[in-house]
């Protein structure tokens, strides 16, 4: 028989670190400031093929002496050999300065046979609706996720499962953003991409915690403790949870290093947060939301008795 494991008793240890890992994020937030890309702030990408080799920091200093203004530059290999750098500059360019950094870079980088792959320019103000969208869209995301674990899960409270749930997955997104803030990885598409995977994943887990929990009321009865009761469940769901997240981890992290042998920078910005935010989203399905529900849960109980031992004075006297 399967022993088991007291999550519930250790959640202020697991509370601690879900509230370390917000204030880090918060604090490098502050610190060292949220990079957007382009994408959301507005600015030029421009992709220019070449063979050779090429200097970031001579490719940045042409492009400054070019149009005056700052960027990033970013090369990138497919799997072909081909090669291409990305050059970022976080302003729009007009007509007249693209063509005119074209030419800045083929007569600096002769040698290098520079052709413009792409060239696109993204207005500021089309990047900063593209950003209220994405988060809508996450916002509502997170509001069905509650309706849904509400209706069913109504047989154990399932308005507060479903709360407790969308709070948990707020800590995991929490967590992608501190990936992305501490590895100083521009906040993009694939920062929304990555949000509403953990979104999906980390809620799958917790529904199969909430099924568990709802079945073993049934076969054990309302007179176990809600602690009992879902340290149980927790314990029945634990091997699964963990096979499902390593397998997905080993998919995602091979993905991720062969992405970084190919300095394919679109998929580790992508691969890495999201092999980070499954790793942290198995561990707060398992130890984290079950604690805060059985949290509320005592809550609402005390509550209660409150409310019955106020009475019972009231009618004394």
């Amino acid at each position: 028989m399967t022993k088991t494991i007291d999550f519930i008793g250790k959640r202020k240890i697991f509370f601690t670190i879900a509230l370390c890992i917000i204030g880090v994020a918060l604090i490098c937030s502050f610190v060292f400031g949220v990079k957007m890309d382009v994408q959301f702030s507005g600015g030029t990408i421009a992709t220019y093929s070449y063979t050779g080799d090429l200097s970031a920091d001579e490719v940045k200093a042409a492009v400054k002496d070019a149009v005056g203004k700052e960027s990033s530059i970013q090369e990138q290999q497919d799997a072909s050999g081909n090669k291409n750098v990305v050059i970022t500059v976080a302003s729009k360019l007009n007509v007249d300065e693209t063509a005119g950094l074209t030419k800045a870079l083929q007569e600096k980088f002769a040698d290098n046979s520079l052709e413009v792959m792409q060239m696109n320019t993204v207005d500021p103000t089309i990047g900063g609706e593209f950003l209220a969208k994405s988060l809508f869209a996450l916002l509502l995301a997170a509001v069905l996720i509650i309706i849904y674990v509400a209706i069913r899960f109504r047989k154990i409270g399932g308005l507060s499962a479903g709360v407790m749930g969308v709070l948990t997955l707020c800590n995991d997104m929490l967590v992608v953003f501190a990936v992305f803030v501490i590895f100083r990885i521009p906040l993009n598409d694939n920062f929304i991409a990555v949000e509403l995977m953990i979104l999906g994943y980390s809620i799958n887990d917790t529904i199969i915690i909430y099924d568990r929990i709802r079945e073993n009321r049934r076969l054990l009865g309302p007179k176990v403790p809600i602690r009992e009761l879902v340290n149980k469940s927790i314990t029945q769901s634990f091997a699964r949870s963990i096979n499902t997240s390593v397998t997905t981890a080993l998919a995602i992290g091979t993905v991720c290093v062969i992405s970084l042998i190919f300095n394919i920078s679109s998929i580790v910005t992508f691969a890495f947060p999201m092999l980070i935010g499954v790793a942290y989203g198995a561990f707060s399905s398992l130890c984290i939301c079950g604690s805060l529900w059985v949290s509320w849960q005592e809550h609402k109980v005390k509550k209660v008795e409150k409310a019955k031992l106020e009475n019972k004075k009231s009618k004394k006297k």
